[in-house]
């Protein structure tokens, strides 16, 4: 519970302060002669430089450029700020005042292109170490080195595959004496709640046993 008002908390002060410094770039814009939506913009252009030059600074090694970009992103913000504390008469901006405001899109559109497009590198990537080439001498201490191996084991003798079943010779069985027999199975099924088995058959059949098991492979 605690750990969620702390972040409300700095939430709401993070609002506030970007709300106060917004309106502060926003006012030196339009009175540096910047009117209208293009006095909007000045605040977005500054604040997105800052971030952008934030996420360079975290996410890559080597962030000079990225912390140069910062530095001037957040003296444009301060320079508002303190600028519009009363220290500066909005009603009378000096020249070069002017120029710096009016040139301030090309000078962060620069910016915004150098880190984009800035080589990347992990921060902590490291580079593979380089094999260094191997000499004559050690070639032939290498070439010289006979590696033991233990004898690998015998594969174990695998038993002999079983011979195959001798094939069974089919028994034709006549098409009355299977419709017979598919009755006898019903009843004996719908009796004893068994399939019938080719011994039963035979009995009731009065036929041999071979041709029983033939007749009991086709009722299955």
């Amino acid at each position: 519970m605690l750990r969620t008002l702390r972040l409300d908390a700095v939430l709401i002060q993070a609002v506030i302060a970007g709300a106060l410094s917004f309106s502060h770039l926003h006012d030196l814009a339009q009175a540096a002669g910047q009117d209208g939506w293009k006095a909007w913009a000045y605040p977005i252009s500054v604040d997105l430089l800052l971030v952008a030059a934030w996420r360079r600074m975290r996410t890559h090694a080597d962030n000079r450029a990225a912390w140069i970009w910062f530095v001037i992103a957040l003296a444009a913000s301060l320079g508002a700020n303190i600028a519009t504390a009363g220290l500066l008469d909005l009603g009378d901006v000096p020249a070069w005042l002017r120029i710096l405001v009016a040139g301030w899109p090309a000078l962060a559109f620069l910016g915004g292109t150098l880190l984009a497009h800035a080589p990347s590198t992990p921060p902590d990537a490291e580079p593979a170490p380089v094999a260094e080439p191997m000499t004559a001498p050690d070639a032939e201490q290498a070439a010289d080195i006979v590696v033991e191996r233990d004898p690998e084991p015998a594969a174990p003798a695998l038993p002999p595959a079983p011979a195959p079943a001798p094939a069974v010779p089919a028994v034709a069985v006549p098409p009355a004496l299977l419709d017979h027999a598919r009755k006898l199975a019903d009843t004996h099924h719908a009796t004893t709640g068994n399939r019938i088995d080719p011994d039963t058959l035979s009995a009731r059949l009065g036929v041999p046993a071979p041709l029983a098991d033939a007749i009991t492979s086709q009722l299955a």
